[in-house]
């Protein structure tokens, strides 16, 4: 008889074939779990990772000392010179204190510094009537102007800190887009602009409008900027070191005016600290309005004793003299 090649397993070889299906289908299982189950450890390590690295950035925040300041403000404050040009400079690093630039107050330009807070209603009052004409003598290269700013009147707004957010909206500027400073200084000052002491103030959001009607443009970087109030310990810093350890501009000897006084001095060999806002130092030496008269005639005297084409016509060197004398001599 011909063997049957279609002759159909037997019993015993169904059962091993069965086996061998279950067998291999047991270890497809087990390849897959170990796949998932590495994909999950992969995924929960991540996860970690990811956690980890997010309470570290939160601790450095939270932990680290008060941050360095802004670029271009090493002093306190920034400084404005021809074309209204910030001068560019380093940031204030932790630990260092808060020194003048250096300035011949013996030339043009005339060295000038302004301490302002952006809710108080007499800095709203100086900039407006000044501003303008500070902006010609800025941008002429006539005087090369700080602008020192603090938060005097935070206590001032319902809670909202407006100083501080003012002053770090200015700072985030003067360090990313300095071009923008010169004229959003002047708009946080305006009758437009500036708040009511005693209300909250800008929202943050308001803040920014201002800074892009600046020219600024309103860029993540700069929202984070003001979001974080990135530079509030440093204003801190501005306003503590003018009151407790002395203002930075004055020449070596000049004092500065009592209190509501165009007459008393503060005392003589001690640190002359701020006690009102606008302070204006002009060639080291505080100007104030009933005593010295208009800012801008006093602007031109001090031009005119400067100019050196004035001084090369004086035979007798008085102009010179004179320069130096209303210069007040050199910075402390």
């Amino acid at each position: 008889m011909a063997n049957d090649t279609n002759a159909r397993p037997s019993k015993n070889e169904r059962r091993a074939q069965a086996r061998e299906q279950a067998r291999k289908a047991r270890e497809q299982e087990r390849k897959r779990e170990k796949r998932n189950r590495l994909f999950l450890q992969g995924g929960i390590a991540l996860a970690v990772i990811a956690v980890l690295a997010i309470v570290a950035v939160v601790l450095t925040q939270t932990l680290k000392p008060a941050g360095p300041g802004p670029e271009n403000m090493a002093s306190g404050g920034v400084v404005f010179t021809k074309d209204l040009k910030v001068v560019e400079g380093p940031a204030l690093e932790p630990g260092e204190k808060r020194e003048a630039p250096e300035v011949d107050r013996k030339q043009l330009p005339i060295d000038m510094t302004v301490y302002a807070d952006y809710m108080c209603p007499a800095c709203g009052a100086f900039e407006q009537q000044y501003g303008t004409m500070l902006e010609n003598y800025v941008g002429s290269g006539d005087v090369k102007l700080q602008v020192y700013p603090i938060n005097f009147l935070d206590s001032s707004s319902l809670g909202s800190k407006y100083s501080t957010r003012a002053a770090n909206l200015f700072s985030c500027v003067v360090e990313q887009q300095p071009d923008a400073a010169f004229k959003l200084h002047n708009a946080l000052l305006s009758a437009e602009v500036q708040p009511d002491e005693g209300t909250e103030g800008l929202s943050d959001d308001q803040l920014l409008d201002q800074a892009e009607a600046a020219g600024a443009t309103v860029d993540d970087e700069l929202k984070q900027c003001v979001k974080d109030r990135r530079f509030a310990s440093f204003i801190d810093g501005n306003t503590k070191a003018a009151t407790e350890t002395g203002i930075v501009g004055l020449a070596k000897g000049q004092r500065l005016l009592m209190p509501r006084s165009a007459e008393e001095l503060q005392p003589e060999g001690e640190p002359q600290r701020l006690v009102s806002t606008p302070l204006v130092i002009v060639n080291g030496k505080q100007w104030d309005a009933t005593r010295d008269g208009d800012l801008e005639q006093y602007l031109l005297k001090l031009k005119d004793k400067l100019d050196p084409k004035g001084a090369q016509k004086s035979d007798s060197g008085d102009s010179a003299d004179a320069a130096d004398s209303e210069a007040g001599g050199e910075s402390e």
